[in-house]
């Protein structure tokens, strides 16, 4: 057995360094293992069974002995968000039952894939995966003496059972938060002495907005953005708090980040799109389709043919590379509009609208229409204030092509956000129930 993922090793090979924070305890990987031997003789986990462990994501001590014994028994688990209701667990566990018998030998662990309508596909990472994930990292990030990574993301996620895998293999330290909470973020950070954090746009916001005055402490090396489009105005906030940013790129069937800037260049995010591919990553674009293979890539969905190892996995995002290697995420392919036969992706729309004075975020959909098939409509959050509509449109006619421009618009308190803090897009037209009609003048067609 590779003894990178083990807890066991990590106690032999570094007994006294610390494996794990919490505001109650701080755990050595020696305490750890300890644990991890106490949990391996319970019932549930003295069985020959192979089948996958379910177990839920919670944010606790608990939940991460538990994933060290199940690592240390080469046994696959099936993570599951908490927040789960009755129907959703039922789904996921016939996607799993169904591929069971089928999972590779090397198979870790089972994440559901976000985003998803009807049943949930569970996308199988083997320990092969994670830990070429965790080098791919590695290589981009590096690890220093004492460094400290924030999780307070959902561990169901692959972007928070991803953080730990890494610390495990680095022998690093994991600082657990019970929740993210942003009004604590900073005390948090200087309390654990954070150096590396992982959040997504939304989370970034919030601590920005709940602390308007906060600079990062100089031991804060890099925080990774990722999970969804970062608006330009979020990393013009940063950069004014001369925050290091990491811009990351990836999905659950990649085990995370395959693409990030490059760590030198975290205090010039703005011109480095999603980053470019990280060591060990293949990324392509073909016909604009967002394409991945390399060790990291899933094995295939759980109950449905496996992968072929040297394939390509489109990603289901469209893209392109600029000429300095930059790749540049656009949209989701189901996100994109398609109006007058010409393509609008929403990110793009999104970022002019939020660089308007009054608009806090928006959310940019597409809407049926007899004559151009879609419409470009779009929800906004705004300062407290109504915006001049007109004012908004002569501004957007500067930024945008025509056929990009909203033709439809109107304000909610709140964008919907998915439990990942992804911008929920499916649920925008729900939310947006009083679109009105934006004008410009002149008049153009969409």
């Amino acid at each position: 057995m590779n003894d990178a993922l083990s807890i066991f090793a990590a106690a032999r090979q570094a007994p006294e360094a610390i494996g794990l924070r919490t505001d109650e305890r701080t755990f050595t990987f020696v305490q750890l293992a300890q644990l991890t031997d106490e949990r391996l003789r319970a019932s549930d986990l003295r069985t020959s069974e192979c089948a996958p462990f379910v177990l839920d994501g919670t944010a606790s001590v608990d939940t991460v002995i538990t994933l060290h014994a199940l690592l240390e028994q080469q046994r696959p688990v099936l993570l599951l968000h908490p927040k789960l209701i009755a129907s959703e667990r039922g789904a996921a566990l016939r996607a799993v039952v169904r591929g069971a018998s089928t999972l590779p030998a090397d198979a870790a662990v089972i994440v559901l894939t976000s985003g998803t309508t009807g049943e949930p596909r569970a996308a199988v990472l083997t320990r092969t995966a994670l830990l070429a994930s965790a080098a791919a990292s590695a290589a981009n990030l590096g690890w220093l003496d004492g460094d400290c990574w924030l999780l307070a993301m959902p561990i169901a996620r692959v972007g928070g059972m991803s953080i730990l895998t890494r610390c495990l293999a680095a022998r690093r330290t994991v600082a657990l938060a019970p929740a993210f909470d942003a009004a604590q973020f900073p005390d948090f950070v200087q309390r654990h002495r954070i150096t590396l954090a992982s959040l997504v746009p939304t989370m970034l916001t919030k601590v920005l907005d709940a602390h308007p005055h906060w600079m990062p402490p100089p031991f804060l090396r890099a925080v990774l953005i990722g999970g969804a489009a970062a608006p330009a105005r979020l990393l013009e906030r940063a950069a004014q708090r001369r925050l290091p940013i990491v811009i990351t790129y990836g999905c659950t069937e990649t085990c995370s980040q395959v693409v990030a800037t490059p760590y030198e260049l975290r205090f010039e995010t703005a011109r480095c799109g999603a980053g470019r591919p990280l060591p060990g990553a293949q990324v392509r674009v073909v016909d604009g389709h967002i394409e991945v293979k390399g060790q990291m890539r899933m094995t295939g969905y759980a109950g449905e043919p496996p992968l072929d190892p040297d394939a390509w996995f489109d990603t289901g995002d469209l893209g392109e590379f600029d000429a300095d290697g930059f790749l540049h995420v656009m949209a989701r392919t189901g996100d994109l509009i398609i109006t007058g036969g010409e393509n609008v992706y929403p990110a793009e729309v999104e970022h002019a609208l939020e660089a308007f004075p009054g608009i806090a975020a928006a959310g940019v959909f597409g809407v049926p229409d007899e004559t151009w098939g879609q419409l470009v409509a779009a929800a906004v959050v705004t300062h407290g204030q109504p915006i001049d509509e007109q004012e908004l449109a002569a501004f957007l006619s500067t930024r945008l092509s025509p056929h990009k421009l909203p033709r439809k618009i109107c304000s909610v308190p709140a964008l919907p956000h998915t439990g990942a803090g992804k911008l929920d897009r499916a649920a925008l037209p729900s939310v947006a129930k009083s679109l009105r009609a934006l004008q410009s003048k002149p008049e153009v067609s969409p």
